[in-house]
């Protein structure tokens, strides 16, 4: 079966898409998107250890920013990479890419677990929800032919500025206030919580909606 079409829905798709080819098309022939597959595993990985660090010092907020770009780097531009240069991967691209994604999400969501800002069991239902939702993603676009990157306006590259800009607050907090000031555990609990609840709402909608899809591209045959 051919890769599915890709629908990129979130609101920084076309800027994106746009810088992506700009860098592929400039990177050193001996860059390969299997090599940027692996820095973004490797730096997906930096991301949950920097977290669960960040209890002894916020600094290691400042490495979970800057090892987010990384993996944006990594995770984003190995597919641009592969088309840029008219040397498509073969089908296990395609495969690998779910799986990444499920890694780097579960790496990153027990790092914030293991971290002084949010609670363990929240983030970890949190990471649930989420691999259920790229589960879902992925049976719809075998179903269906069509690989949406994002449920809605907001898809991996808004979700990692999100998190760059949390880390940078809590860090200038940190820093101006001290370790002490921050009282930020129920917010960020409430937060994670209201997210999570969100995603199920997406999954039971969409659920839905692909039942209703499946009916229509397969009605049940009358008895005679």
């Amino acid at each position: 079966m051919p890769d599915p079409t890709r629908e990129l829905t979130f609101l920084l798709a076309g800027p994106e898409r746009r810088l992506l080819r700009w860098i592929a098309a400039h990177l050193p022939r001996w860059v390969t998107s299997d090599q940027l597959t692996t820095l973004g595993v490797v730096a997906a990985t930096a991301v949950g250890i920097a977290y669960a660090l960040s209890g002894n010092h916020h600094g290691w907020l400042w490495v979970a920013s800057a090892m987010l770009i990384v993996q944006w780097f990594g995770d984003s531009l190995d597919g641009t990479l592969a088309r840029v240069r008219h040397t498509e991967r073969p089908r296990y691209g395609y495969y690998l890419d779910h799986v990444v994604d499920a890694y780097a999400t579960a790496v990153i969501g027990l790092g914030l677990g293991l971290s002084p800002y949010v609670t363990f069991g929240i983030a970890l239902g949190l990471v649930v929800v989420y691999l259920v939702l790229s589960i879902n993603v992925y049976l719809e676009s075998t179903v269906f032919g069509a690989f949406r990157l994002a449920y809605g306006s907001l898809g991996p590259t808004e979700m990692r500025l999100i998190l760059i800009a949390i880390n940078t607050g809590l860090a200038v907090q940190s820093e101006l206030l001290g370790p002490g000031a921050l009282r930020v555990r129920i917010v960020a609990d409430a937060l994670f919580a209201a997210a999570g609840l969100a995603m199920l709402a997406m999954l039971a909608v969409r659920f839905a909606r692909n039942l209703r899809a499946l009916a229509q591209l397969e009605p049940p045959k009358l008895l005679q």
